[in-house]
């Protein structure tokens, strides 16, 4: 078991080598032709800090002597993995490009400067439109008829936000704007399907984001499920304490009669099924206490199960996890790990929704997909 992680290890050292080689390289030839560089040593240095910023940053913010470098350094890395992603979808097609020029009989140095300025404004294009997408909530609203009875409630807004991943990135200003929108939605319900951290709880304690997240209010009430960052950071008992003392309830394999109408269901997230001693429940086992005559609204982080909600009576199911991939084209890799990656589904009598979610992990930057806070309109039948 040693030798397989040495040796899983040396392979992704290796390939992030090669990854950053590459990159380097062809920054490197850019730099020399058009601005007449001839030592890359610095040069390289700055390539081998950018590769390493993630993690010197994930590491020094957990010393209090270093936070506030590490918090700059860590925003850093985290747009280096964009700027990696889509340097390694551009820059083949430069290359190839320059080798087509130089083959038309364009000399090599003016076909990269062309070409090389190009591809650098298309790439700080896509940094700036993608950061855009990230900071800027728009509110996605659907409208669904349930055939059941609610009580005294012929109606329903629920009020939805997923993956917030408050942290060192994001932070208390893009959760005023979450706040800030459900105060003009006015839902009669707030649920809140997981991570709503970024592993570390820390910063969420540090910088008073409670103070924020209690803003979050409707008449129904705000309640919350674990997603797998929770699990991730390894502080649950302490992250459910802090919401519970702001009165939104954390479900965990939990149930709640909401005024006697509806009831509200809330999973563990998939990753309590290795790393929760208690394991989580099935949706069976979770209903099978409940009337299922009412209305049955769940929350599962991930929507990995929605074949099993469909078969015991989910009428609503509302999940993120995915991010809708965050930075396109990974959304056809979301697209293939689950059978609703984003949107909305109707699955026999279950109505499924999949949030992109509010926030982001790694880097501010969304292509493809937008921070989205959801809206959706529930009729009772």
């Amino acid at each position: 078991m040693k030798l397989r992680f040495l040796f899983s290890t040396l392979s992704v050292l290796l390939v992030i080598g090669l990854i950053h080689w590459y990159l380097g390289w062809n920054g490197w030839e850019y730099l020399r032709i058009v601005f007449g560089l001839e030592n890359p040593a610095v040069y390289s240095i700055v390539i081998a800090l950018l590769a390493l910023s993630y993690i010197l940053g994930r590491l020094g913010q957990s010393v209090a002597g270093l936070r506030s470098v590490a918090k700059p350094v860590k925003l850093v890395g985290s747009y280096w993995f964009a700027v990696m992603e889509y340097g390694l979808l551009l820059f083949p097609i430069a290359d190839l490009l320059v080798w087509l020029l130089t083959l038309a009989s364009v000399p090599y140095s003016q076909a990269v400067t062309l070409v090389g300025t190009v591809t650098l404004v298309t790439l700080a294009a896509i940094l700036i439109r993608g950061s855009w997408n990230a900071w800027t909530p728009i509110v996605r609203s659907y409208n669904v008829t349930i055939s059941k009875a609610a009580g005294s409630y012929k109606s329903l807004r629920i009020g939805m936000a997923s993956d917030i991943h408050l942290g060192t990135i994001v932070g208390n200003r893009h959760l005023e704007k979450l706040v800030a929108e459900m105060e003009r939605m006015k839902p009669d319900l707030i649920l809140i399907p997981g991570d709503v951290i970024d592993d570390d709880i820390d910063p969420f304690i540090r910088y008073g984001m409670a103070n924020v997240m209690k803003k979050l209010k409707a008449p129904l009430g705000v309640y919350a499920v674990l997603g797998n960052h929770e699990y991730y950071g390894g502080h649950i008992d302490r992250f459910v304490a802090e919401m519970k003392a702001i009165d939104i309830p954390v479900l965990m394999d939990e149930t709640v009669l909401v005024d006697n109408s509806f009831y509200v269901i809330g999973r563990k997230d998939l990753t309590a099924a290795r790393s929760d001693a208690d394991g989580r429940q099935s949706i069976a086992e979770l209903i099978a206490p409940l009337d299922t005559s009412l209305p049955l609204i769940l929350m599962d982080h991930q929507p990995s199960d929605l074949e099993q909600a469909a078969a015991n009576g989910i009428d609503i199911s509302l999940s993120g996890h995915t991010h809708r991939g965050q930075m396109a084209p990974n959304h056809l890799v979301t697209r293939r790990m689950f059978e609703l990656d984003w949107g909305y589904l109707r699955k026999g009598g279950l109505h499924a929704i999949v949030s992109s979610g509010f926030g982001s992990w790694g880097p501010p930057i969304r292509i493809g997909s937008r921070s989205e806070v959801i809206q959706i309109d529930v009729r009772f039948e």
